[in-house]
């Protein structure tokens, strides 16, 4: 027996699934409370530095820029190298520029650092879901990952109201500070009881591939930032934009080049039912990301609320999806997918129509509650369905490659919405719920367009049983 053959199997010894379970919930909580908490400190940061609308748009772009470009090469890194080590180097690498954010003495190191905790994120998140396929199996792998969403909910719905207090308080540098024991906490159980995991032989390190979408999705979101702040493309909108689509056409060269080997395999798109559970992810979830950065900031801005109450007001979103979506994945099995991811993208559509009723003197019940409870409840009828029917509508091979694609899609929808809103954030007083409400309604028609995707597309989708 080798040396690495020994340590594999002592690492095997003590290997725990409950502590992987854990540590694997830890990591990936890094990612789910950067991205809700965030939302209510956007106006404290701006103000700090005196930013413009296009640097708020970059606190948020320049961490989703490279999370949706590279978590593919991220799970196929892991699958190549080993899952544990690529979980501890993401997890390292987010922990580290978390510290770094909150320190940054300038908004140009905030944002490189920001850049890198995208890098993280796409390290540790795919790898952590597929430690836990490797950690647990049968009955106890479905309640592993169902444990894993739930917690991933419900720190996402507690880091709005933890985040809220620390910028009221504290001051907003300190949201970045809750990261640090969450990351500690993962690398530590991680180092003592996961197992080493990989895919011997796993050749989709398509570097290549990752370049060109990162350079590709930069240059278009660089493009749209440019033009949102003045709705008209100048020169340097123009470049980018120009050389941004030349990117991402030699991205989709080089992966029908690569064929299996590729991060994206185009094979993948032959199914009618893949593609269009991939474009109704897009347009829902780039309807769905402008809602929930606009809803927070105009609330603080000029609704008069404070954090903390803007990271109350948020609190329907994750209770009701926490509470219910359960019950939706089981209901969209027994009927099918098409029902449920047409009309719940219709009621986020509703939803979002009610932001009419936001205004500088409507109260929470009668102006955000109704808008942003109506919203939770068509998210909660679609996102079980739509996870599940996206696992059904490949082969099993495909599995983990096809849920990677799908949640780089589903960020790359909030990438784009949000280099969208230059003008709105710019705004303020009135001219920002006009704003505002244009936005919303513009991402309602978004929305029922991916409802209309649901009907015309999806037939024929099984749904896939828990292991």
């Amino acid at each position: 027996m080798s040396p690495r053959d020994a340590s594999d199997g002592a690492r095997a010894r003590k290997a725990d699934p409950r502590w992987t379970l854990l540590a694997c919930i830890l990591a990936s909580s890094l990612s789910f409370v950067d991205g809700s908490v965030l939302s209510v400190a956007l106006p404290a940061i701006r103000e700090s530095y005196g930013a413009g609308a296009q640097d708020v748009q970059w606190v948020v772009n320049a961490y989703l820029l490279p999370l949706s470009a590279l978590l593919l090469l991220g799970g196929a890194l892991g699958d190549h190298f080993g899952r544990r080590r690529l979980l501890l180097i993401g997890t390292s690498i987010f922990g580290a520029t978390s510290l770094v954010c909150a320190l940054a003495p300038s908004l140009p190191v905030l944002l490189a650092a920001r850049a890198a905790q995208g890098v993280g994120a796409a390290l540790l998140l795919p790898n952590s879901l597929a430690l836990l396929n490797a950690a647990f199996s049968g009955p106890k792998r479905g309640r592993a990952v169902g444990i894993w969403a739930a917690a991933g909910a419900a720190a996402a719905a507690i880091a709005p109201l933890i985040g809220g207090w620390l910028v009221g308080t504290v001051g907003w540098p300190a949201i970045f500070y809750i990261n640090l024991p969450l990351a500690l906490g993962a690398i530590l159980l991680a180092l003592r009881f996961v197992a080493e995991s990989r895919e011997p032989g796993a050749g989709r390190t398509d570097y290549a591939g990752a370049l060109l979408a990162t350079a590709g999705l930069g240059g278009l979101t660089y493009a749209l930032t440019l033009w949102s702040a003045t709705r008209h493309f100048t020169n340097a909108a123009l470049a980018a934009l120009a050389a941004g689509l030349a990117f991402l056409a030699a991205f989709m060269f080089v992966e029908y080049w690569r064929g299996q080997r590729a991060m994206m395999p185009l094979t993948l798109f032959r199914g009618r039912c893949f593609s269009g559970l991939n474009l109704l992810t897009f347009l829902l979830y780039g309807a769905f990301g402008a809602a929930m950065l606009l809803i927070p900031y105009v609330l603080i801005t000029s609704g008069g609320y404070s954090p903390v109450q803007a990271g109350l007001a948020m609190l329907p979103l994750p209770v009701l999806m926490t509470s219910i979506s359960p019950t939706m994945g089981g209901l969209a099995a027994k009927i099918g997918p098409r029902a449920p991811l047409t009309v719940g993208p219709l009621i986020v559509a509703g939803g979002m129509m009610l932001s009419s009723l936001v205004s500088s003197d409507s109260s929470y019940w009668t102006g955000a509650f109704p808008t942003i409870l109506v919203m939770a409840l068509g998210m909660t009828i679609a996102v079980a369905p739509l996870t599940a029917s996206v696992l059904g509508s490949v082969e099993e091979k495909h599995v983990a490659m096809a849920s990677g694609f799908n949640s780089a899609v589903a960020r790359t929808g909030g990438l784009i919405a949000t280099a969208l809103l230059g003008s709105v954030l710019a705004s303020k007083g009135e001219r920002l719920f006009a704003g505002f409400h244009a936005a919303m309604f513009v991402s309602a028609g978004v929305a029922a367009l991916s409802s209309l995707v649901a009907l015309t597309m999806l037939g024929g989708i099984r749904m896939k049983k828990a292991a």
